[in-house]
């Protein structure tokens, strides 16, 4: 062999080769390829040599050390894209004495490195000492394949220990190419040595590292590092035990009654033991959800500033002065106590007139949660108390899933409806609502399904309803009753204004430039087109007249819509009441106009009586309740006994036939205010002298003639004003009512206080 010879060169980053190995890597670079064809068409051989700065792409032969290995090539594969995969067999050392570049290749002549031997004793020596170590470094580095480490024990030639030793070792670039480069065997060694000494001493100080960091752990973070073990093992064996921990965790956390957590826990101990596909299983895993959503200590901060309060009420809601006094009584002592001890409140009033949304205004006053509850119609004690979870499809009460939908245990609690509750065979629902509305009990209320006390004492329980007749005694016992009575028609007009027209206008998409609508439009929709104590149909009515605008304003021919009076006509259709369309339009004989309390509000009823030649047979229709038919054979049998004082003859009643008749017979009626209507009537048919068309009454009448007060003079008011009326005969007891009344109705209406029947006669029968 020449001692020079030229070689493709072929520089590497990161990597250096040595005699004596295999080794494979990819080449992509241009100048590379070059190096691989040329050897590949020639003796297959290379100079392999290891790049000084591996980030360069471009390089010179001043980038590449001098020192490298002449390789064979062994194998070559094609790679995805120009890139090729070279398997090549380090043969010897080389020295490059020049580098020169032809067709975009380094070419580089090299000679060849041949081992100085020096003294053999010594070489032994480092030789022996060398492979000692090595089995010590390849024991501990895990690094070290053990292929590697056969191939060192196998190695029985020093410059072959060097050359496999340096291939195998995780060092750095810098002492592989001091190994590669120096030319005495003997200096090899000592360098392989203090390499093996270095690199041992550093993994026994990872060990040792290692060692007292594990034994720095303390006992919590030990406890959390077996948990997790722990976890895996079960989540291997598909056990549910990171659920359970989680679990575990969540109730601690979650700030519970000692009593809860206790029964949280224990059902939780109880559900670890179960296999997941139990039925038991999911039972207890829904109960446990349940403990966790519902709201233990979670709670909301009041509003700070009472006027805030009342801020809010009065942007809400126009009018009920008396009722947003007493409102705000209630929150202020409710603030300076801290706590509940009161009446619940109770809201009656017709539908319409504002009760849920004055709860809703409270909860927004307050900064506190809102939830409702609507009672109508529950029939089952199970649905305040809930079902034991035993049961198949268990749940709580509506009142446990209200707080979990609150979120916090000072929300306002809306319980509305509480007239429509009802019972049967499985329970009455007003036994449990007992426990609820009161102070004294509903710190430690227990629902079935939760089995342990849950404190309801923090949250602000209303109620509402349309009657207080059919609320069982001891629930109202409970309760302060606040009446919401109807508007009147100026009130509306106001409402309207305020909130309805803003609100139905937003609704339908038009911008307030758009729409507008006079105050005369308003009043025409509230006299023609609502006879009601609320406002739930004059916003229906804003809102069909709103809908007619989006389309006009959406063909594109206007750009603005103002709905004057003359409109609504067109807009509506024709009127669906007068306003006097239920008064006498003349004064009629055997007619009178009576006043009724009803569940939507105040309304008046035509009573007619017709005489007719018989046996004395009394005639009641118009589907009368048991209470007006007494009224009827009371104001009969008044008449009768008093007959001679009013001209008549005793023996006429028993030759006439007597037909009472309330129109609308569709419409149930009762009530016992409707007695002095009834004896007027009666007393105008057989005197044949007509009632005042301008007069309505209302009262009851004794078999005396004594009139009795009755309740609901406020809506009875309104429902006179009306239609019109301006006479209004009531019994002189509910003079005091009087004051409820608005001014605008007391100034229309002319209230005439009676005590005796016969002033009623006086007053409203013509010629009497």
């Amino acid at each position: 062999m020449a001692k020079f010879q030229d070689y493709p060169l072929l520089a590497l980053r990161g990597r250096v080769v040595f005699p004596n190995t295999t080794v494979s890597f990819d080449v992509g670079r241009v100048i590379s390829l070059g190096a691989v064809k040329s050897a590949a068409d020639g003796d297959s051989r290379l100079f392999v040599c290891t790049q000084k700065q591996s980030e360069k792409d471009e390089i010179s032969d001043d980038d590449v050390y001098a020192v490298g290995t002449v390789v064979r090539l062994k194998q070559i594969a094609r790679l995805p894209g120009s890139s090729l995969r070279l398997t090549v067999e380090g043969l010897f050392r080389a020295t490059a004495r020049q580098v020169r570049k032809e067709e975009g290749t380094f070419i580089a002549t090299v000679e060849e490195i041949t081992p100085v031997h020096g003294d053999s004793a010594l070489e032994e020596a480092y030789f022996r000492t060398s492979k000692e170590i090595l089995k010590d470094v390849t024991a501990t580095d895990s690094r070290v394949t053990k292929e590697g480490a056969a191939n060192l024990d196998k190695c029985t030639d020093p410059d072959e220990l060097v050359n496999i030793a340096g291939h195998y070792l995780q060092i750095r670039i810098e002492q592989k190419q001091e190994l590669l480069e120096c030319p005495r065997t003997v200096e090899r060694l000592k360098k392989l040595d203090k390499i093996l000494n270095d690199e041992l001493e550093i993994l026994r100080l990872e060990r040792k590292i290692n060692t007292a960091v594990r034994q720095s752990i303390e006992k919590n973070q030990k406890e959390y590092y077996l948990r997790e073990q722990l976890k895996a093992i079960h989540t291997e064996l598909g056990d549910d035990e990171n659920e359970r921990f989680e679990l575990e965790e969540r109730i601690k956390a979650k700030g519970m009654s000692a009593e809860g957590e206790r029964k949280a826990l224990k059902e939780l101990s109880r559900m670890s033991g179960m296999q997941t596909s139990s039925p038991d299983y999911n039972v207890l895993r829904v109960y446990l959800d349940w403990m966790l959503d519902i709201p233990w200590s979670e709670r909301t901060e009041d509003t700070e500033k009472l006027s805030d309060a009342v801020k809010v009420l009065n942007e809400d809601h126009y009018g009920l002065e008396k009722i947003k006094e007493r409102i705000t009584e209630y929150l202020a002592v409710m603030k300076r106590t801290g706590g509940l001890n009161a009446p619940i409140l109770c809201f009656v009033g017709p539908p319409g007139v504002g009760k849920t949304s004055i709860a809703s205004s409270i909860a927004r006053s307050l900064g506190r949660k809102f939830v409702r509850m609507s009672l109508g119609g529950v029939k089952d004690e199970a649905e305040v108390r809930g079902h034991r979870k035993t049961y198949v499809g268990a749940m709580p009460g509506r009142l446990i899933s209200g707080m979990k939908k609150a979120g916090s245990v000072n929300p306002v609690f809306l319980l509305d409806e509480i007239d429509k509750i009802s019972s049967d065979m499985r329970g009455d629902p007003a036994d449990a609502l007992l426990e609820v509305l009161d102070p004294a009990q509903n710190s430690t209320f227990v629902d079935r399904y939760i089995e342990v006390p849950y404190d309801l004492s923090k949250v602000l329980f209303i109620t509402t309803a349309n009657s207080l007749d059919t609320i069982p005694v001891p629930l109202l016992d409970r309760m302060e009753i606040i009446e919401l009575t109807g508007y009147t028609p100026e009130e509306k007009k106001e409402i309207a204004k305020r909130y309805l027209v803003p609100k139905k206008r937003e609704a339908n998409g038009l911008k307030e430039e758009e729409f507008s609508i006079t105050d005369g439009a308003i009043d025409a929709i509230i006299d023609g087109y609502t006879r009601e104590a609320g406002v739930r149909g004059l916003e229906r009515q804003i809102d069909a007249v709103c809908r007619k605008a989006a389309v006009r304003l959406s063909d594109g021919k206007e750009t603005s819509v103002a709905v004057t009076e003359s409109d609504i006509c067109n807009i509506l259709g024709a009127k669906r009441y007068d306003r006097d369309g239920k008064a006498l339009k003349v004064d009629e004989v055997g007619a009178a106009t009576g006043l009724a309390w009803t569940a939507v509000g105040g309304t008046t009823l035509t009573i007619e009586v017709s005489a007719m030649h018989g046996k004395g047979d009394i005639l009641l229709t118009g589907k009368l309740g048991d209470v007006m038919k007494e009224s009827a054979r009371t104001a009969i049998s008044y008449i009768r006994s008093n007959s001679a004082s009013y001209g008549l003859d005793n023996s006429a009643f028993e030759n006439t036939d007597i037909h009472i008749h309330v129109p609308e017979g569709a419409t149930p009626k009762d009530g016992p205010s409707a007695g002095i209507t009834m004896a007027t009537a009666i007393l105008s048919a057989f005197t044949q002298k007509p009632v005042k068309k301008s007069i309505a009454m209302t009262g009851e009448i004794t078999l005396r003639g004594k009139v009795l007060p009755i309740g609901g003079l406020k809506e009875k008011a309104l429902a006179a004003y009306r239609i019109g009326i301006h006479d209004v005969i009531i019994p002189a007891d509910n003079q005091k009512d009087l004051e409820d009344i608005p001014k605008t109705i007391k100034d229309s209406i002319n209230f005439i206080p009676v005590t005796d029947v016969s002033k009623v006669f006086k007053t409203a029968i013509k010629g009497l």
